[in-house]
């Protein structure tokens, strides 16, 4: 089974964190990915419509590609409201003891 175009690009650019779509485009080639440009804009395109990355147009000719990184921020007071209201559902039944 082979691994989708869209998953080694994403990859690649991950690995590197930041980097131009030539640099990117060389260092496919290099790998023996030989993409048609159209085909590795829409491929660019996909990833970025996803919110896997970000593409900022850096001179007229040159884009600079950035993984996102997503945080999720733990809510400690939401937190411990879901477990108070797991305690109070659990002592909500009769004859329940923890």
């Amino acid at each position: 089974m082979t691994i989708p175009l869209r998953n080694t690009v994403y990859e690649k650019i991950k690995d590197s964190v930041s980097l131009t779509d030539v640099e990117l485009y060389k260092s496919m080639t290099k790998d023996g990915l030989v993409i048609p440009e159209d085909k590795f804009n829409k491929l660019l395109l996909d990833l970025e419509i996803l919110g896997l990355i970000t593409v900022v147009w850096i001179t007229k000719d040159e884009r600079r590609i950035e993984a996102t990184v997503i945080e999720t921020e733990v809510d400690r007071v939401e937190e411990q409201n879901k477990e108070m209201m797991e305690k109070d559902y659990e002592a909500s039944f009769p004859g329940f003891e923890k």
